[in-house]
């Protein structure tokens, strides 16, 4: 499955997380086996862990179809999709939390990414002096429909208001993004109409522009 947030091609596709009473314990943390500065994730069927040189063909072919990008307004090309993988190495670096290489246990394959970022525009709900975090996460169109993206997100979620000790993870995608919105609705994310927003990296008219708002508190 795939979900949409930051209209920034280059961005993460922001998904679902949940609440973390119900999430803790869902992902087992373990020491990290391919970057010593992320943590590796366990789940049942996956692992959360650091970028390897191995996933970046797959993560180019993975940001040129155009069914992930549905809800970009472009998808990447392979110039793009080297330099989104070395600011989100970066990402965890400069700010201690970032997003996951997504591998599946039983095959070893790269499926995708999800994950945490800090949010890097203004809209209502960046007004506070501590930047909102968001949770995203972006998989290969193969890997739809097993349920791994509601699987990584509450490892994601548990890890980072348990973990890390966030007040609370937000998430957004475009109001016709609705596989997106079921995988929030289905982890337990809370919405309110009123933080409904605008992208302001979109212009008036868009037809992604209006975005939807979850959170998820500890």
């Amino acid at each position: 499955m795939t979900s949409a947030g930051s209209p920034n091609p280059s961005g993460s596709q922001t998904g679902g997380g949940g609440h973390c009473a119900g999430l803790r314990g869902y992902g087992e943390i373990v020491p990290p086996t391919s970057n010593p500065a992320v943590p590796v994730v366990t789940t049942r069927r996956l692992k959360l862990r650091g970028w390897r040189d191995s996933d970046v063909e797959p993560f180019v072919s993975l940001n040129a179809d155009p069914q992930v990008m549905e809800f970009f307004p472009d998808a990447l090309d392979r110039v793009e999709s080297l330099s989104l993988v070395e600011r989100l190495r970066s990402h965890w670096e400069e700010h201690g939390l970032g997003m996951w290489a997504v591998e599946e246990t039983e095959s070893g394959e790269f499926i995708g990414m999800i994950g945490l970022l800090v949010v890097g525009f203004d809209a209502p709900f960046t007004h506070d002096d501590v930047p909102p975090v968001e949770a995203g996460w972006r998989l290969r169109r193969q890997s739809w429909g097993h349920g791994y993206a509601s699987e990584a997100a509450a490892a994601t979620l548990g890890w980072g208001l348990g973990k890390r000790r966030l007040p609370e993870i937000v998430s957004f995608t475009s109001v016709l993004n609705t596989r997106s919105i079921d995988v929030m609705e289905r982890l337990g994310m809370t919405h309110d109409p009123t933080d409904d927003f605008d992208h302001p990296a979109l212009a008036d008219g868009h037809p992604l522009r209006r975005h939807v708002l979850y959170r998820s508190t500890s």
